[in-house]
């Protein structure tokens, strides 16, 4: 399955306990999609929000966002795991 790097940007800033309890509603939405998010990264100062997420394509990645909590994505990546 393919695998995305969403990018969300918030004005102000981002408490991480938002983040997390967005998080969470992904979690209970994906299985409808397809979708599975495996992680995020916060930048709380900068209001960035990253996550990692195996999807069949962006939009199922971004429908989850919708439904979950409606902070969409501005940008989505495909991206390939290094090491």
């Amino acid at each position: 399955m393919p695998l995305f790097m969403d990018v969300h940007t918030l004005d102000g800033g981002v408490a991480l306990a938002d983040v997390a309890n967005a998080h969470t509603a992904d979690l209970h939405k994906q299985g409808d999609h397809d979708v599975n998010y495996l992680r995020y990264w916060v930048d709380e100062g900068q209001g960035k929000i990253f996550c990692l997420v195996e999807a069949p394509d962006s939009e199922a990645a971004n429908t989850v966002h919708r439904e979950a909590h409606g902070l969409v994505a501005e940008a989505i990546y495909q991206v390939q795991e290094g090491s």
